[in-house]
């Protein structure tokens, strides 16, 4: 018996090949009981027993059987959906796959839908958030990594925290008007905004609230709203950053956590938010800070050198500090380095255990939390793809949808792309635009407080010619992030129906360009890496193929296959196969140059050589 596994117990043997069915197909470790005697099996007398046993040490059951005997099983050991495992009923036919118990928190209703998938069944879900579409409030503590607490100022300090989550959602479920705060911004409060209910209004400031208007307040934020008028369900994700600096031997761990705690409450801030904590190298062995992080929050902590921290800027720099570890600061440093440069929210705070100051300790908001200002512009550098529209991510779509200005290069991105664009968004090429002027277009509607969408062909990181513009955007402090994208190696392999490694014989991808207008380094140029034979993918190289093909044919046999792609996934998409040798003159007859990529190998077309991924030997997490 597993804590982590799959539990099946058989009612009728009859049903042995379904279990069986299951044990093989799913992900993880997987147990059968039945009172029949087999092999791969484990056997049982007494139903009331061995659930009764499995109820209280596993963390979910399958019955295959009756509802009837499914229910009468478990029904003397259930206490608490906080505590009670997933149990899930399928009928001997395998047609119908039942969530039982534990839908949300235990996980019932995912292993139902998984199960269902597996036999081909219909997955049977009860709970009414599922079926009406809705958030299933209790599971964002485990789905997002939140903790939780409820503040319900009619019900008291009392009342039991679980009944209040039940009244929280029989709200929620029942269409009540719901006020949602995110006052900061990670990508799971971007999902909140993506699936917002009807009946939810967001805000993302406490005071623009009109609290008469509805009848819960939920909260995603590293603050606490415990004065909240209506009942108010917070949930506390990981955005915070505390540094601390310390007398050497300080001990006092209960004076220590009174100090800090008083004064992060007097911040309404819950130590729930906390990620980590950080202090300087020389603290790295300090009993109390590490105990601190670890057991009392149950987050890392971690030390950064001297010199990384003296050269950030803090508000309350020290020369005393400073003579002591060779930093100025230690505290607000720390906290603000491991929150990546975001602000302090709590400068440097002196705290003592004993008679006198002792330590000190400051709070960072992670900078990738801070929820942007009103009129603050962001900058999203997209991703495009090859070329079809189809093949640009769900999130690069999303943020066209959002742009208030497209910037997409015109030239090598399919203006199709840019069809989704909202009314009244400006969708400009790049292509007949300099540098300089492309910056000014996206500065002219960043500082506006608006949207820019930068789109570039391919996945921008791979020859996107993005570092130029980051730098820009660095050096005027702006808001941005890359969206990743399909680059056009991955769609060649895909037309090309090959596989670019092989097994035993081809085991690296080279994705590199010939030397044109722009030098190669010296250790880099064709000749030395085609001295490995490996799948090489060729960029921006065209009009110089002669002298690929040349140094190519260093090391690579005349024959080794070859393919020149023109516009991958694009409508006119051309693609000729060949040999190295003649290289040159495939590219040259068919008028091939800009948007051609050349991938030499001989994984092109290649059906030979198995992976051992598959052999019956080669076990691994999922196949034992």
């Amino acid at each position: 018996m597993y804590k982590d596994s799959l539990n099946i117990i058989v009612v009728s043997a009859s049903s042995l090949p379904l279990a069986r069915k299951i044990r093989d197909g799913y992900p993880g470790e997987t147990v059968i009981y039945s009172k029949d005697i087999a092999n791969d099996i484990c056997q049982f007398s007494s139903f009331e027993e061995l659930t009764g046993e499995l109820f209280a040490a596993s963390g979910n059951l399958v019955f295959i059987g009756a509802m009837g005997i499914c229910v009468r099983s478990i029904a003397p050991y259930i206490k608490s959906k906080y505590t009670d495992p997933a149990v899930v009923c399928i009928d001997s036919t395998g047609k119908y796959v039942v969530s039982v118990l534990s839908g949300h928190i235990g996980g019932a209703n995912s292993l139902t839908h998984v199960l269902a998938r597996m036999l081909n069944a219909e997955a049977v879900v009860t709970t009414q958030s599922d079926n009406q579409g809705l958030w299933a409030l209790d599971t964002f503590s485990k789905q997002f990594g939140w903790e939780t607490d409820i503040y319900d100022r009619k019900a008291g300090t009392q009342e039991c925290p679980q009944k209040l989550m039940n009244e929280c959602i029989t709200r929620f479920v029942n269409l009540k008007p719901t006020a949602l705060l995110l006052d900061v911004r990670t990508k799971d409060t971007d999902y909140l905004e993506q699936t917002c209910p009807s009946h939810v209004d967001i805000f993302y400031h406490y005071p623009d609230i009109d609290m008469e208007k509805y009848e819960q307040l939920i909260t995603v934020s590293p603050y606490f709203y415990g004065d909240s008028p209506i009942p108010c369900l917070s949930f506390f994700p990981k955005v915070l950053h505390m540094g601390v600096g310390c007398k050497k031997g300080l001990d006092d761990m209960d004076a220590f956590t009174k100090e800090v705690t008083r004064h992060l409450s007097s911040f309404h801030i819950n130590p729930k938010a906390i990620a980590d904590v950080s202090s300087i190298d020389l603290k790295k062995d300090e009993p109390l800070l590490n105990t601190f992080a670890k057991e009392y929050l149950k987050c890392p902590f971690k030390t950064y050198p001297a010199e990384e921290l003296n050269k950030i800027n803090v508000p309350n720099p020290s020369s005393k500090v400073e003579d002591v570890t060779s930093s100025a600061s230690v505290s607000e440093a720390a906290a603000i380095r491991s929150a990546e440069g975001g602000p302090l929210i709590i400068e440097k705070h002196k705290g003592q255990t004993r008679d006198v100051c002792d330590f000190t300790f400051s709070v960072a908001l992670d900078k990738h939390a801070q929820r942007q200002e009103e009129k603050q512009g962001h900058i999203e550098i997209v991703g495009a793809g090859p070329g079809d529209p189809e093949l640009i991510s769900i999130r690069g779509r999303r943020m066209l949808e959002k742009a208030d200005l497209i910037l997409y290069a015109g030239s090598l991105v399919p203006k199709e792309l840019t069809l989704c664009a909202k009314k009244g968004a400006t969708v400009r090429s790049s292509a007949d635009m300099n540098l300089e002027e492309q910056f000014m277009l996206m500065k002219e509607f960043y500082d506006k407080g608006l949207f820019v969408v930068r789109l570039h062909t391919g996945d921008p990181c791979i020859y996107g010619a993005i570092q130029e513009q980051m730098a820009f955007f660095d050096q005027y402090g702006m808001s941005y992030h890359i969206t990743p994208g399909i680059s056009s190696f991955q769609a060649a392999a895909a037309a090309l129906r090959s596989q670019f490694t092989i097994p035993e014989k081809v085991q690296t991808i080279i994705l590199t360009r010939g030397e044109g207008r722009t030098p190669m380094p010296e250790k880099e140029q064709l000749h030395k890496l085609a001295a490995s034979q490996s799948t090489m993918c060729i960029f921006l190289s065209a009009g110089i193929v002669e002298q690929v093909q040349k140094e190519l044919l260093e090391h690579y046999p005349p024959t080794t296959p070859v393919a020149a792609c023109y516009k991958l996934t694009w409508k006119d998409e051309r693609i000729y196969r060949g040999e190295l040798k003649d290289l040159a003159r495939i590219v040259k007859d068919n008028n091939l140059t800009l948007t051609t990529l050349l991938v030499v190998g001989d994984a092109i077309d290649n059906r030979e050589g198995l992976s051992r991924l598959y052999a019956d030997e080669f076990k691994h997490l999922f196949r034992k």
